[in-house]
């Protein structure tokens, strides 16, 4: 797909719970504009609100590509958390193809931007956890594995938000009696300057500490973990059998497991690369899948969301070079 005369344009679209990112590019790999702003999972924020942040990063990121109103892309490549059922892959793609940003549109779920920022290869699988945690495989074929990804609702276990609950759910028993003694009541407690991890408890429900400050708890986790406290080693230990057991789920059910095949781990729980989860989950995997190669991933979703537009256009090699160079790291 090429425009007459000029470079065919593209928007991709990667959207977190946490953060979203928007760019405007070419087809011969060029980067024209970008934007950066809140999360826009339609889980968390609802469908007008995800729209309209979508609608006001895409207008930032043409105005910075330095677009007219009326221009429109060749491609828009997007992919966003909340897109987890077949019904909202599908109720997406109507809202967002009724926005008229480009003739042809591809949506689905943010981990396959992981996917596909993290390698070229056919058969691969990803793991995302940061906010929360999600699973994407493919092989060749066509053939995808995926998890529904709706929390507890759907099995779920981890992710930051959740070691971050548990870092506080640990730290009050410990202190109060009902759960084994953790060094964590103390670190929670200083965290916040408070006398106690009960009283950060009753400071968020009161809303004195900003019930968003929770997460900051998550890097505290590994922190005691990597210090030995036990409680906190078996959270850590728990997070990563589930990160392996996603992994090879989905591997196992693509038939990868005695086969050659990446491994992308990505999202800001396993970008940190706290030793204590990242060298166990490469072990486990290589226990049951020995020719796996695992790597994790620092270049942000959104090179995926570029990658895969680039793919639709049929650019060639050298535009992909171009475009990994020129995101191979986000904007702070």
């Amino acid at each position: 797909m090429t425009r007459v005369g000029t470079v065919a344009r593209y928007l991709a679209i990667d959207g977190g719970n946490s953060k979203t990112d928007v760019v405007v590019g070419t087809g011969d790999g060029k980067v024209l504009g970008y934007a950066r702003g809140g999360g826009t999972n339609h889980q968390n924020v609802s469908m007008p609100e995800t729209l309209s942040r979508l609608r006001a990063l895409v207008t930032q990121a043409r105005a910075d590509a330095g677009m007219l109103g009326h221009d429109t892309f060749d491609h828009a490549e997007v992919y966003l958390a909340g897109a987890d059922l077949p019904a909202e892959v599908d109720l997406l793609t109507t809202a967002l193809a009724a926005e008229g940003w480009a003739p042809a549109l591809h949506l689905d779920n943010d981990t396959f931007a992981l996917l596909r920022a993290g390698t070229d290869a056919t058969e691969a699988v990803a793991v995302v956890c940061g906010e929360g945690i999600n699973c994407v495989g493919r092989a060749s074929g066509g053939r995808t594995a995926r998890f529904p990804s709706l929390g507890m609702l759907s099995g779920d276990w981890g992710g930051g938000g959740h070691l971050a609950s548990l870092a506080l759910w640990h730290a009050v028993r410990g202190e109060d009696g009902r759960g084994p003694a953790t060094t964590l009541a103390k670190a929670v407690a200083d965290h916040f300057g408070m006398a106690s991890a009960g009283d950060v408890g009753a400071q968020m429900h009161l809303g004195i500490i900003d019930r968003g400050r929770l997460t900051e708890l998550a890097p505290l986790l590994f922190e005691v973990a990597t210090g030995g406290d036990v409680v906190a080693r078996q959270v850590v230990a728990q997070q990563v059998a589930e990160i392996v057991a996603l992994a090879t789920v989905a591997a196992r059910r693509l038939d990868l497991l005695d086969s050659p095949f990446a491994v992308v781990l990505g999202g800001g729980v396993l970008r940190a690369r706290h030793p204590a989860l990242v060298m166990p989950i490469v072990d486990a995997i290589h226990a049951v899948a020995p020719k796996a190669s695992v790597t994790v991933v620092d270049a942000p979703p959104v090179l995926g969301a570029a990658l895969g537009a680039l793919d639709a256009l049929g650019s060639d090699q050298h535009a992909y070079g171009t475009l990994r160079a020129a995101l191979a790291r986000a904007p702070d």
